[in-house]
């Protein structure tokens, strides 16, 4: 797999688990799991543009 495209799956995995930590913050009510699952659904948006600009550039 070309490391954009690696970038790119690499990031929708950390959204998806993101969201999951998310959703179970929020339902047995722990601020800090919440926070993890936002910021880890951040990291996985941030990861996949990377993966995205890698693809135009060429990498």
């Amino acid at each position: 797999m070309k490391s954009g495209t690696m970038d790119k799956a690499e990031g929708k995995l950390h959204e998806v688990k993101g969201k999951v930590k998310e959703i179970a913050g929020k339902l047995i009510n722990n601020p800090v799991l919440e926070a993890e699952g936002v910021s880890e659904k951040i990291a996985g948006k941030l990861q996949g543009k990377v993966g995205q600009v890698k693809k135009v550039v060429g990498k």
